[in-house]
């Protein structure tokens, strides 16, 4: 599956839920497929840090679901992330690791889930309740339906294929946050 037909899929689902990006091609992709969504939270230079960006904002506004569009790699460079947000248990968190299998900011060099690591597990494994893998686009909407209506916190590990070079949009870091922030206003 195509990492770009995954996040259009994704959008295609969700109306004013807050998505958090890791930097690179999922951030990229989302800003190219819905440039004028203030519910979008870019990033930029914070390698690992959206899945743990996306459970304080989970835990500060329940009564809403939070989607997290993460990387393999950038998820690597973070696991004990995994492990905090199970203990911490948002009930409102969706957590998706597009794994292409590569280091894509860095030249595409093969991560460790192209060998032996398997995220799903590692999720699991730190004691996320809800934890599926996926390889195709219809498994990854059926899954994603089921995270929109029931409890979490999920953790999906859609595999997506590595090497898409999507176009480096122009975005002003402080107008996307305020952007953001104001999906949270009264």
């Amino acid at each position: 599956m195509l990492r770009v037909d995954a996040i259009q899929s994704v959008l295609d689902r969700v109306k004013d839920e807050p998505i958090i990006a890791n930097l690179g091609g999922t951030t990229f992709h989302l800003h190219n497929l819905s440039e004028q969504r203030d519910a979008n939270l870019y990033t930029w230079g914070a390698m690992g840090l959206s899945s743990s960006i996306g459970l304080g904002v989970a835990l500060a506004a329940p009564d809403r679901k939070i989607i997290v569009m993460d990387g393999d790699g950038s998820l690597l460079m973070n696991l004990g992330s995994l492990g905090t947000i199970a203990r911490q248990d948002p009930k409102n968190m969706i957590h998706i690791v597009w794994d292409n299998h590569q280091w894509g900011g860095t030249g595409g060099q093969p991560t460790h889930t192209a060998g032996v690591t398997d995220l799903a597990a590692v999720a699991r494994g730190a004691g996320i309740p809800k934890v599926e893998a996926v390889s195709t686009l219809e498994a990854l909407e059926e899954v994603f339906d089921r995270a929109l209506t029931e409890d979490g916190p999920w953790c999906i590990v859609a595999d997506v294929e590595g090497g898409d070079k999507p176009n480096r949009p122009d975005v002003s870091l402080e107008e996307n946050l305020q952007r953001f922030r104001k999906t949270f206003a009264p």
